[in-house]
């Protein structure tokens, strides 16, 4: 939540600074970057609670925890993001249809000083996203990389325009990042969709608690495995096969190995749910179960 705090600051402090130059040095595509900063600071705040609230331990109308506050954090931020490309994208066809003054030379400066600093963040959130695995902080990294991208793309429009004398350059500059900023947006809230609707996630982790548990002892085949996500754990619903003449209790027994071993060897793994079957050749043998008749 560190981060988030960060990224709020600095980004308030660089949309005061861009709105207030791209207004005075006449340069919507500062401007846009502007509003894109303004909405970072927003998401920033959506953010910061939805971790906040993701963190929170389970209670009695939350069993399961607090975790879907994270991917629904996500889909806000993303969905921030497709607003703020909407938003630029109208502006800057009116300012592309419409005359205006050149951008003053000086916002060439302060873009460069939001470039350094909007990929330093891009880095630093990225890599905090790594470590927890939260989508919604990840889709907060893209966000600074956008902001960059933005920049990027103005600078080189107000560059166009005073080297050109064309005043409508840095317009084309902020419709052309927006159309980026649109794609990137699609692209992280997919993955908070996903998580919300509890779509599997990466298959690898499947294999991985196949793997542990079918090397527990006594545990002859492995039948169903589910894995879903919820903020920063994943949960696992898994069906072993064991030996149809095994007791009650022994086969209690396997089941309680199976969740120790894949809780000690996923740490990302918050909850296993195992499920005992017998051996399928041992009851095709004792004939049709009459609890299931």
């Amino acid at each position: 939540m560190q981060s988030s705090r960060v990224g709020i600051f600095a980004n308030l402090v660089l949309a005061v600074a861009k709105c207030t130059g791209g207004l005075l040095g006449h340069s919507f595509a500062l401007v846009a970057d502007g509003l894109d900063s303004v909405a970072d600071v927003v998401s920033g705040f959506v953010v910061y609670y939805g971790l906040k609230i993701a963190a929170k331990p389970p209670d009695s109308d939350h069993p399961y925890g607090h975790g879907k506050a994270e991917p629904l954090a996500g889909l806000i931020v993303g969905m921030s993001l497709v607003l703020a490309a909407i938003a630029i994208i109208l502006e800057s066809i009116h300012g592309i249809r419409t005359p205006h003054p050149l951008p003053k030379p000086y916002t060439l400066v302060i873009l460069a000083g939001v470039l350094v600093v909007k990929e330093l963040l891009f880095r630093h959130v990225g890599e905090v996203a790594d470590t927890i695995g939260s989508n919604a902080v990840r889709t907060d990294a893209w966000h600074h990389r956008s902001d960059a991208i933005t920049s990027a793309f103005a600078f080189v429009g107000i560059s166009i325009a005073l080297l050109e004398h064309w005043d409508a350059a840095d317009d084309w500059a902020a419709l052309c990042a927006a159309l980026i900023i649109f794609y990137n947006a699609a692209h992280q809230i997919r993955p908070a969709i996903r998580e919300l609707a509890d779509i599997a996630p990466d298959p690898s982790l499947e294999s991985r608690v196949r793997d542990i548990a079918g090397r527990v002892h006594n545990v002859i085949g492995l039948d169903k495995c589910f894995v879903r996500k919820m903020g920063f754990s994943f949960y696992v619903d898994l069906h072993i096969v064991v030996r149809g003449d095994l007791t009650v209790r022994q086969g209690h027994n396997i089941a309680h190995k199976v969740e120790d071993a894949v809780l000690k060897g996923l740490p990302q793994v918050a909850e296993v749910l195992v499920h005992v079957e017998p051996e399928e050749e041992l009851a095709i043998k004792a004939g049709s179960d009459p609890l299931r008749d």
